[in-house]
């Protein structure tokens, strides 16, 4: 699906550059990559670590899973090909948002590790944080107030990561949080204090 259609056009520079608007948020721009199985807190986390870089002052936004696709990703399924495309956009979207200088946080299972690595590669050194969410299935599957891992075990959804496609864990993620045993508030901290020691924020 990265067939490149467009011709004859040319990329525009801005006069306002990445750093300049960094230095008047006063943070550095970064993608936050939280990736797991579907109930293992993704958005939940992404959300209670935007609060509070919110409450910090940092200018962020949260790139939803579901939200993207009522929009942006609406024309796309769940087949391999149709992950990789979605995946694919979202990287391109949130490297827009680290140009505007904005911490972009993504929620999405994002199973498959090529698609992950092509996300990275987008960006430079130290601006990819993936968090891997790691959470065990049956505790995910305890979680699950949609019933779609009762309805994928059922046959009912095809192609259901963690059932009947696979999720391929990171091999070397910036941070790991296990949302069974941690709190929220245990496995924000463990991002902040990540970002703060990188210093991406004060």
């Amino acid at each position: 699906m990265t067939d490149i259609k467009s011709t004859n056009i040319t990329w525009h520079t801005s006069n306002i550059t990445k750093e300049d608007r960094e230095k008047l948020n006063g943070h550095k721009a970064v993608v936050i990559w939280f990736t797991g199985l579907s109930g293992s807190g993704k958005s939940t986390l992404a959300h209670a670590v935007e609060q509070a870089l919110y409450d910090q002052g940092c200018r962020t936004i949260v790139l939803d899973g579901d939200n993207i696709r009522h929009g942006l990703n609406k024309n796309l399924g769940f087949s391999p090909e149709d992950r990789e495309e979605n995946i694919r956009r979202i990287g391109e979207v949130a490297k827009l948002f680290t140009e505007a200088g904005v911490i972009a946080m993504t929620a999405f299972i994002s199973p498959y590790r090529a698609d992950r690595d092509t996300a990275r590669a987008l960006l430079n050194e130290g601006e990819f944080v993936e968090v891997y969410v790691k959470c065990a299935l049956d505790v995910c599957e305890e979680r699950d107030v949609k019933g779609l891992y009762q309805k994928a075990r059922a046959g009912e959804i095809k192609e259901f990561t963690g059932i009947s496609a696979p999720y391929e864990e990171p091999l070397n993620p910036e941070v790991v949080v296990d949302t069974g045993p941690e709190t929220l508030e245990e496995s924000a901290r463990k991002v902040l204090a990540y970002l703060q020691e990188r210093g991406i924020i004060g």
